[in-house]
């Protein structure tokens, strides 16, 4: 009995395990006839569709800027130089680097003594040049007197030589009579003649006298100018600069003792490129008027002055290459001489263009809009300007399309595209700036630095020191202000 009952137990495991065999190659068949299916029949993909930001594109009249960078100069700017050698006996209390002085004032005057004395020799010698003129005019009317006497004289002569001779016709004078007239006639003429010599001379003098007279008055005229000339004044109203003189110290002729710049009368000169240049001159070739906008950053703020273009220069200077343009400042608050700025002159404005930004436009001058069907077409526009990261094409060809604002290399004709309008409900909005904490000391510190800084305007100055009194300020402020003050 126990035999069998092994026996048939050992029967029935057999049976279980060779069913389950069965089944697990039944199933393993299953596995590999659906697999052989599956990679006989043909893939079924789905269309990938791209989310694109775009642009509507709106021609409009656009005036591009053209940006470039300038310093800052003085249209006028004089240097002071001493015109009379000797010791500086005055110097005027604004007579120093920085100090503002105005037109007229006086700045330093040089040891006037040795140009007095100067002038009153040359007074004393235009006084004997006019003693001298006097006595030349009563020596001439004292010759002229003696010539009238010496001809009167003369003619007296003469009547009595004309008597001797009419008695000698008639025989009743002599020879002898005639002859002794004849010889007075010719001493009266004589003394006539010497009288007249004596009146050239007496002219002679007078001419002279004259002549000296108005060396006198021209030897004076420098003496006094030589006096004058050991004042300095001030030309124009303006700042001075390279003070290198003090009250006591010997200057030389023409020595330069300070600049005295015209700080309200700047203008900024910057360097296009040909091609720039040829964008702001006129339909004659002359160059334009154009309206510039000139900037200084200072501590994050900017220091900004309109103007407007005036000249450029006359010739290329050797090893140079573009223009050189001058533009004339209206009120240039807070800017100096010798600031490096940036300078955005405003250009011819131009119609029907659309404004882009820089990397919707592809190498080849293409942009890619959306159609009715969300699919991208490429579509050739004509470039009309680069402004920094944005492109002025001509907006003909694309006007109330929807152009895709930035390229990638999955984008292309053809491709399927879910439009985000930039700027519409559910676009993606650019995140703000970065809000840094400030700890007490390092607040304090950049707080001080803007205290200390006598060149930002005060409004600047007021709302850049309440944003340092928040408890958290932009990141790119306070990196600004960090590379100026460091820490």
């Amino acid at each position: 009995m126990r035999f069998l009952r092994q026996s048939l137990t050992g029967l029935f495991l057999l049976a279980v395990t060779v069913a389950l065999l069965l089944v697990a190659g039944q199933m393993i068949l299953g596995a590999f006839s659906e697999r052989l299916a599956r990679d006989s029949r043909p893939p079924q993909g789905r269309e990938r569709v791209f989310a694109v930001n775009v642009e509507i594109a709106h021609p409009e009249t656009i005036r591009p800027e053209l940006v470039a960078f300038g310093e800052m100069r003085s249209r006028r700017s004089l240097d002071v130089r001493a015109k009379a050698s000797g010791t500086i006996v005055y110097l005027s209390p604004d007579f120093v680097d920085g100090g503002m002085v105005a037109e007229g004032d006086l700045l330093l005057r040089v040891d006037p003594v040795p140009a007095e004395f100067s002038r009153q020799r040359a007074r004393n010698d235009l006084s004997d040049a006019e003693a001298e003129q006097r006595d030349a005019g009563r020596d001439l009317e004292l010759a002229l007197a003696e010539l009238d006497a010496a001809q009167q004289q003369a003619a007296l002569r003469q009547k009595a030589l004309d008597r001797q001779s009419d008695l000698f016709e008639r025989g009743v004078g002599t020879t002898a009579a005639v002859e002794t007239a004849e010889l007075a006639v010719a001493s009266a003429n004589q003394a006539v003649v010497a009288r007249r010599k004596a009146v050239a001379a007496a002219q002679a003098r007078i001419d002279q006298a004259v002549t000296r007279l108005e060396r006198a008055r021209i030897a004076l005229a420098e003496a006094e100018r030589a006096l004058a000339e050991t004042a300095i004044h001030a030309g124009f109203g303006g700042t001075l600069s390279d003070v290198s003189v003090v009250k006591g110290r010997l200057v030389s002729q023409n020595e330069k003792v300070a600049t005295l710049i015209d700080a309200g009368a700047l203008e900024v000169v910057f360097r296009v490129s040909t091609a720039q240049y040829a964008r702001l001159l006129d339909d004659q070739g002359r160059l334009q008027g154009a309206e510039v906008i000139v900037a200084l950053d200072v501590m994050g703020e900017d220091l900004t002055a309109t103007g407007v273009v005036t000249r450029e220069a006359a010739v290329v200077e050797e090893g140079e290459t573009g223009r050189r343009i001058f533009a004339r400042l209206d009120a240039p608050r807070g800017l100096k001489p010798g600031d490096f700025v940036t300078v955005r002159v405003r250009e011819t404005a131009l119609a029907e263009a659309v404004s882009l930004p820089a990397t919707a436009l592809d190498a080849q001058g293409r942009v890619l809009v959306v159609d009715a069907d969300n699919r991208l077409e490429a579509v050739p526009v004509t470039l009309l300007r680069r402004q920094e990261d944005r492109v002025l094409v001509a907006g003909d060809a694309i006007a109330g399309r929807s152009v895709v604002t930035r390229l990638t290399p999955l984008l292309g004709p053809g491709v399927r595209v879910r439009p985000l309008i930039s700027g519409a409900a559910g676009a993606d909005e650019p995140p703000g700036p970065e809000m840094v904490a400030l700890d007490d000391a390092l607040r304090a510190r950049l707080i001080a630095a803007v205290e200390a800084n006598t060149r930002m305007p005060a409004e600047n100055k007021a709302r850049l020191l309440d944003t340092l009194a928040q408890p958290e300020v932009p990141a790119p402020l306070l990196e600004r202000l960090r590379s100026r003050v460091g820490g």
